[in-house]
């Protein structure tokens, strides 16, 4: 079989178990099976593939019927222009949380800065920000073992590692330190909605990445809390937050002596991303 013959497969195959982005995911699991970009694929659609590599491709697309994520099947995830290893036990990198990356790079531009990313996963926010902010240095923690030896490669990937050290701990155990900016994505779905998610996400992602309580609020209250004592004076707190969370997490912010200095609203204009100095 040849690869266009391979993808048109590959794609019927998916489109029979609704997967919606078919076309898409065939064309890019046989790149990761040719180990070609997708564009040298389609540039060649006559190339004759062997049978090893179309064994391999089929199963990939059984994966993928699975609802599996195409980005655990592919090991890695594209995030603020660079591409982060990921696996079931880190979240996948979303494009909502490249916003935080993009406004926190345009405040603290040229500057030099100490940060704590609180969940840091895979590490994406954490490294993409030190990758930007030349001067800076931080620290990324986690409760997940596995995901901060996910965390570990990205940063090495981009030579951050004089200027970035990963933790395996909660961050309710950061004692005697204190940091300009904290930023997290912390588990923000309301339990009970978790079985509403789609089959992808609720089947085959961290559930501790994803499990915010009862109200959705149990660690950005956590988060909130504690950075009260590791920030510096007129340090800077930035959360992602969940879908519509956006006033109860300000009247949260506000009891705590914090001053609401910017909100992100993601591309449906919902607000998902708050920033805020605490005095």
């Amino acid at each position: 079989m040849n690869a266009l013959e391979l993808i048109n497969f590959g794609s019927s195959l998916l489109k029979e178990k609704k997967i919606s982005t078919h076309i898409l995911d065939s064309e890019l699991l046989l790149s990761k099976i040719l180990k070609k970009t997708r564009e040298e694929v389609l540039t060649n659609y006559s190339q004759k593939i062997n049978k090893k590599s179309i064994q391999e491709y089929k199963k990939f697309l059984q994966r993928r019927s699975k609802n599996e994520p195409i980005a655990y099947i592919l090991g890695e995830k594209e995030f603020w222009r660079k591409k982060f290893k990921v696996n079931k036990n880190t979240l996948i990198p979303r494009p909502e949380t490249e916003l935080l990356v993009e406004k926190l790079s345009k405040i603290f531009e040229e500057k030099k800065i100490s940060i704590l990313d609180i969940g840091t996963g895979s590490g994406c926010i954490i490294v993409s920000l030190l990758d930007n902010l030349k001067y800076s240095y931080g620290v990324g923690i986690d409760v997940s073992k596995n995901a901060i030896l996910m965390a570990k490669k990205n940063g090495k990937e981009l030579i951050l590692e004089n200027r970035l050290k990963f933790l395996n701990k909660s961050f309710e155990r950061i004692f005697n330190l204190k940091f300009d900016l904290v930023v997290s994505n912390p588990p923000y779905i309301v339990r009970k909605d978790i079985k509403n998610l789609s089959e992808d996400i609720k089947r085959y992602e961290p559930l501790l990445a994803l499990d915010g309580g009862n109200d959705g609020l149990d660690l950005i209250k956590k988060v909130i809390y504690k950075s009260k004592d590791i920030l510096k004076i007129n340090g800077t707190l930035a959360l992602e937050i969940g879908n519509e969370q956006i006033n109860k997490v300000s009247k949260i912010l506000l009891e705590n002596n914090y001053r609401i200095k910017n909100v992100i609203k993601d591309y449906k204009n919902n607000v998902r991303c708050v920033i805020a100095n605490y005095n």
